[in-house]
């Protein structure tokens, strides 16, 4: 592991727990996020401790009785060269912070008392401009910006008429977007193009209408824009579909409007809280589909002001949403509630904003399961004909797991479970019986084979 740096402490163990605190305080002072290792030595050096569910507690109380204005960090066990360790992720811009009544900032990789005369200014610059975490500097470099990224943002934004330079470099592109200062890299531009960095979305499938039971689960990271790709897909590949046949074309219609459930997701990563160490949470139940973005809604307005209302956006993070705005992913600022909920309405889907104490949420509300029971429901005219030329020769769920087999030969048993909404035990069961039959066989391995209907 790396040495101490003025966002990373390093400490033998627990029993320098109190100068842990400070240093928490002190780095949120300087740079307002960082990371608190106990277990390692402050050259990097791995040692290890005993880490118990006490422990992390201990640690996790001290850090929000002993520091003021209070944080709540994340504190987690974590191996390191294969030795138990304690991580704490930490963040906050309501400083200045006081560790046990003192105040003190980072400098280096030491602790300083902050002078009176500091203390003052930084009581007087709070909330300020400088505050926002996005227009920072990122202790990313250039060159780990990903290229291939910022030249799709650049072709994407001139094929909607909202960038007029063409790709030249890294560091111009950047320049342009005003995501550099003084030649260095702002937070917003290691969130929207680096790999590294502190978006995390965390995607999953869930047996029934609560977190008891989870079918599939993925966690995705990288460039804002890659995991915005990433999500989609995935609610994409779990909810269902049905076919409508016009008179030259057929159209595939999902259950809930993509440009919906893209804006949502759009907004969930633009306008999160990144100084607040949780992940951005895309949750499908059985009877709904959850966006949720850590990051309190402003005081004092609900979602109904920006719905019903003509409240103007105020973006946690406007220089990214900047970019997004360049690339068409975001409209007119303030408006994406607005457009939500008129694309719900025009296609008979239930939606449901949520101000929540620890972020915001969007629930999309599916169509009860077998509301739709023709095969095109999920397999459009391919599943229909799989259905006249099997007769009654199965039942209802083996015909749509053809179906569906039939429309994605690469579906998987996950997927399958989502959108025929039964258990994945129950899937494959009936895979078996169907191979049995010698209707369904398996080319290749599990992982990177494929399905094929015999005889379809």
């Amino acid at each position: 592991m790396r040495p101490e740096t003025e966002t990373l402490e390093l400490k033998r163990s627990t029993s320098e727990l109190k100068e842990g605190v400070i240093s928490v305080a002190s780095i949120l002072n300087k740079h307002r996020n960082g990371e608190l290792y106990f277990g390692v030595r402050n050259d990097g050096t791995v040692l290890g401790q005993a880490v118990s569910e006490q422990t992390l507690r201990d640690v996790s109380r001290a850090m929000s009785e002993r520091i003021e204005p209070r944080i709540y960090p994340k504190v987690e066990r974590v191996k390191l060269s294969g030795k138990d360790c304690v991580r704490v992720r930490f963040a906050g811009q309501d400083g200045p912070y006081f560790a046990f009544g003192r105040a003190y900032i980072r400098v280096g990789d030491e602790d300083r008392q902050i002078s009176a005369r500091e203390l003052e200014r930084m009581f007087r610059n709070r909330g300020g401009d400088h505050a926002r975490w996005d227009s920072e500097l990122s202790e990313r470099k250039l060159s780990d910006v990903d290229a291939t990224t910022v030249r799709r943002m650049v072709k994407q934004g001139r094929s909607v008429g909202r960038v007029e330079f063409e790709f030249k470099s890294v560091k111009v592109t950047l320049n342009k977007l005003k995501l550099l200062r003084n030649g260095r890299l702002l937070r917003a531009g290691e969130v929207l193009f680096c790999d590294e960095n502190l978006l995390r979305v965390q995607a999953a499938v869930f047996a029934g209408t609560d977190k008891t039971t989870f079918i599939d689960i993925k966690t995705f990271e990288g460039p804002l824009f890659k995991v915005l790709e990433n999500a989609e897909t995935y609610v994409k590949e779990h909810i269902d579909w049905r076919v409508q046949f016009g008179k030259l074309e057929r159209e595939e219609i999902p259950e809930i409007p993509m440009k919906a459930l893209r804006e949502a997701l759009v907004n969930s990563l633009c306008h999160r809280d990144y100084q607040v160490m949780r992940n951005n949470e895309v949750a499908i139940f059985k009877d709904r589909v959850e966006i949720f973005n850590p990051g309190e809604f402003p005081e004092g307005y609900t979602p109904d002001d920006f719905i019903k209302g003509d409240e103007r956006s105020m973006p946690r993070n406007p220089l990214v949403a900047r970019v997004l705005f360049r690339t068409k992913d975001v409209e007119e600022w303030g408006s994406g509630l607005k457009r939500i909920a008129q694309e719900c309405a025009a296609n008979g889907v239930k939606v449901v904003f949520k101000a929540l104490k620890s972020g915001f949420l969007v629930a999309f509300y599916r169509r009860p399961s077998g509301s739709d029971k023709s095969l095109g429901a999920s397999g459009g005219k391919s599943g229909e004909r799989l259905g006249e030329k099997l007769g009654e020769r199965l039942g209802g769920t083996a015909l749509r797991i053809l179906a569906l087999i039939h429309r994605d030969s690469r579906i998987t048993i996950s997927a399958l479970s989502s959108r025929l909404r039964i258990s994945t035990t129950a899937v494959e069961k009936n895979l078996a019986a169907l191979k049995k039959r010698g209707l369904l066989r398996r080319i290749g391995p599990d992982k990177g084979g494929h399905w094929e209907v015999v005889g379809s």
